[in-house]
């Protein structure tokens, strides 16, 4: 949610996510607030920026070293969706922004700050990134981001074949289009996702996922966003697609939140074929027989409105 007009913070949907998913505040720019996550290493999670609608602006990528972050820029250009160079936000160095065929803007670096916590948030634990919040939710980590896509398979190939991604699963209808796919860089299962947009409509966010240790962590979340009068949307419960115990809410500003936990289930395998759903196994709904809600078809950020 990184957007630069001037408009007032949104000051509900920040109360959201330091109150109700325990993120810390690292730094104020003009209309922006930086947020983490409490395990993650670098400066922050999250940028924060008032604006006149919802969504995400851009997603940011860090590559494994610098001469990946080259030939990546490499790539991305001969594909011709490169945009160019710009200076990184607070704790990242420059950055190089793009596209994926769908719309939804990018943006790949190398150089990062790792975050240092003062004295109060210091860790007992000096292989932790800061010291448990006990507030909220306290998600430990920025999970993953799903993007709603015209057309979910050029993207899938996008990241494939430019950024170097791999499909873990998808989903393939009767007709043969393939309707979703999520796509991983290492060992998590997923860290990008594309699902279809039944509204037809280009470059929205579906929703951003983060992640607290334990399922029975998502359970309370559940309580916590009830008595705080927090949207439930649906769950909690289990996906099927990647066995993720999920809980979808959204904040005041109208962005869908998943507050997800895998598990422990990793792909270890170099050679790893990608998990292929059909839609009649679609149809039986989730793991445990929720069935899917058409919301989740339509609903994104900015709304199709």
């Amino acid at each position: 949610m990184d957007c630069r007009k001037k408009w007032r913070l949104p000051e509900k949907s920040l109360w959201f996510f330091t109150q109700i998913l325990g993120l810390t505040e690292n730094g104020r720019d003009g209309d922006s607030v930086y947020l983490r996550t409490w395990d993650d290493y670098e400066h922050h999670s999250l940028k924060l920026t008032a604006h006149s609608t919802s969504g995400i602006r851009r997603t940011a990528l860090r590559a494994a070293s610098q001469e990946a972050l080259e030939r990546r820029v490499k790539a991305i250009e001969a594909a011709g969706l490169g945009v160019g160079w710009a200076d990184g936000d607070a704790g990242i160095g420059p950055t190089y922004r793009f596209t994926d065929p769908d719309g939804h803007d990018f943006e790949l670096y190398w150089e990062s700050e790792w975050y240092d916590p003062p004295e109060h948030l210091r860790p007992s634990l000096k292989n932790q990134a800061q010291a448990y919040p006990g507030r909220g939710v306290s998600v430990r980590r920025l999970d993953h981001v799903n993007f709603l896509a015209a057309a979910t398979e050029p993207n899938g190939d996008f990241v494939r074949d430019v950024l170097g991604g791999r499909v873990t699963e998808q989903i393939r209808l009767d007709s043969g289009k393939i309707s979703a796919q999520w796509l991983h860089f290492a060992t998590k299962s997923y860290d990008l996702v594309y699902t279809e947009d039944w509204t037809g409509r280009n470059g929205r966010l579906h929703h951003i996922a983060f992640a607290p240790d334990t399922r029975e962590d998502i359970l309370r979340a559940a309580d916590i966003c009830l008595d705080n009068g927090v949207f439930i949307e649906t769950g909690p419960h289990k996906h099927a697609i990647q066995q993720t115990f999920f809980l979808y809410v959204y904040e005041p500003g109208g962005n869908r939140i998943e507050l997800c936990n895998p598990v422990a289930r990793l792909i270890l395998a170099p050679d790893w074929r990608p998990i292929t759903w059909t839609e009649a196994e679609r149809a039986k709904g989730q793991a445990w027989g929720l069935k899917t809600i058409d919301s989740f078809h339509t609903h994104g950020t900015p709304s199709a409105d």
